[in-house]
């Protein structure tokens, strides 16, 4: 049967770089494994090697098939395929265009495969978003303009390098309204394994007929580049026999929209009006860290206090690795110990923030199936400084509304929620529980207290940390922007950033005193 397609054009996908001959890779270095004569090369595939990668495949033995790294660019390929599949997982790299710097064109959206009315409406839809999109962009700039002047007061807002930041701080608050569906375009690396990966779950939900086609593309390069792969390649499981489909489809009386309802409002209230609320921690936190720099420099407690241990590690006046531009956390020795301390959040964000979240890789999350959290009420999150502009603010949420009408209208044709939720908003809430070490907890909140991160991110990062403080104070003092890093590292410039100063000394604050609405 004929895979249906897209109407819009196809996502491009190529192979740009990768191992030479990687399947002899694979068997080089299980060979490898096993010799007494030293390092194995492969020159030429024998019918034992081609039997050594199925066994170690079946086997479970794949970090053979780690060596190898495949890079693809990828075209046209929508944002919510990126977010629910593409980078819901820590072993990859990307760099894509963003949405915050580079505006969107009109016509930069996946089309699903619709006909007839359900074809006009979903059109109507994406005209109307990005309309709306464009008409935000233009009328948030003066009140951009008046915030970007307190902050730089020094600054001529007619100069070329002002009006470019302006605008580009007043398309970050636009892209709210634009739908999941637009296109986005990135490089994309991977390794063997996860490749592999991609296409065994290739029609899992979010969106099983994009995913099929984009990685279908890369496993058909992949297949180019090395035939050899067809010798351990699975088919991809059907979308029935993953988990999450077998209990959904098992229970349809308990997916109906008031038991979403329920478990919305159950959510939200257990937030008590966080953005990202605190529900688990380690209870010995700080004296397991305290410990472990004691056993790291062979130290007894009564010449290394756990106050005096934990400053040792975390204080950048004392651990300047905390200064150094390039993360070495974890390489050194010392400062692995933060692996012992751990957080659970429960989170609120907007699709767009999201995005953003999850590329801290190693700070790992539970994120929905999008559609099992729908209902026709509309569900969004609002950027702060939208409300200080009626008209703006107006445009949004009847954009909002229009947009949870539409897709209400399309479900009720007929058609699949897999195409008609193409059409969320970058605001619909994403709501998830996301846990961390302080190890890589501490990277993340170095990059997101900035006040250059995207704002959203950046205030539910300062939630996190607040609450950090309140019960492990030892800890949570040291978790700091990096400006406020570099200052105690005395490390020079202080701000990282360059040209790309955000225009307030924040290492002069207290963290009870970051205030910021752009």
């Amino acid at each position: 049967m004929a895979v249906p397609q897209f109407l819009s054009l196809e996502p491009e996908v190529k192979l740009v770089k990768a191992f030479t001959e990687p399947f002899k890779n694979i068997v080089a270095t299980a060979r490898t494994c096993y010799s007494n004569r030293g390092i194995v090369e492969v020159e030429e595939l024998t019918a034992r090697d081609c039997e050594i990668s199925q066994s170690i495949y079946q086997a479970g033995h794949h970090t053979t098939l780690q060596h190898a790294h495949f890079q693809f660019t990828l075209n046209r390929v929508s944002r919510h395929f990126i977010w629910s599949f593409l980078h819901s997982h820590p072993f990859y790299n990307s760099e894509q265009v963003s949405q915050r710097y580079v505006e969107v064109k009109p016509d930069a959206c996946a089309i699903p495969p619709l006909e007839g009315k359900a074809l006009e409406v979903y059109l109507a839809t994406v005209v109307r978003q990005t309309t709306a999109y464009s008409e935000l962009c233009q009328r948030l700039v003066p009140l951009v303009q008046h915030h970007y002047g307190q902050r730089f007061p020094g600054r001529n807002p007619d100069q070329l390098p002002a009006r470019r930041d302006i605008k580009k701080k007043a398309q970050e608050l636009a892209r709210y309204v634009l739908p999941v569906a637009t296109f986005s375009y990135l490089y994309h690396t991977v390794s063997g394994v996860t490749l592999l990966r991609y296409w065994r779950l290739a029609q899992q939900f979010e969106c099983p007929l994009e995913q099929r086609i984009v990685v279908g593309k890369m496993v058909e390069q992949l297949l180019e580049c090395d035939p050899n792969f067809k010798l351990i390649l699975e088919e991809p499981l059907p979308l029935e026999e993953t988990p999450e489909y077998a209990f959904l489809a098992s229970v349809p009386s308990k997916t109906c929209p008031s038991t979403r309802r329920e478990f919305i409002d159950e959510f939200d209230r257990g937030l008590g009006g966080f953005i990202s609320r605190l529900v688990d921690w380690k209870p010995n936190n700080e004296r397991i860290l305290a410990q472990s720099v004691r056993e790291v420099l062979g130290i007894p407690e009564s010449l290394l206090a756990d106050k005096e241990a934990i400053s040792l590690v975390l204080d950048p006046s004392r651990n300047r690795l905390f200064g150094e531009a390039l993360n070495l956390s974890t390489m050194s020795k010392l400062s692995r110990t933060l692996a012992h301390a751990g957080y659970t959040f429960r989170k609120k964000l907007s699709h767009t923030a999201d995005s953003q979240d999850q590329r801290h890789r190693m700070v790992p999350a539970s994120r929905p199936i999008l559609f099992a959290h729908f209902t026709e009420t509309p569900d969004y999150v609002t950027p702060a400084l939208l409300c200080e502009e009626a008209a703006a603010e107006r445009i949004y949420r009847d954009t909002m509304n229009q947009t949870w009408e539409q897709i209400g209208a399309l479900r009720k044709m007929g058609v699949p929620d897999e195409f008609a939720l193409y059409l969320l908003p970058n605001a619909v809430t994403v709501r998830f529980t996301e846990s961390g070490d302080l190890l890589n907890l501490h990277h993340k909140y170095t990059m997101r207290l900035c006040y250059n991160a995207q704002e959203e991110i950046w205030r539910a990062s300062l939630e996190e940390v607040q609450q950090i403080r309140s019960i492990n104070p030892l800890i949570g003092g040291y978790l700091l922007p990096p400006c406020t890093q570099r200052k105690s590292a005395d490390i020079r410039p202080v701000c990282p950033e360059g040209e790309r100063y955000c225009g307030v000394p924040v290492w002069k604050l207290q963290l009870d005193d970051y205030h910021r609405v752009i």
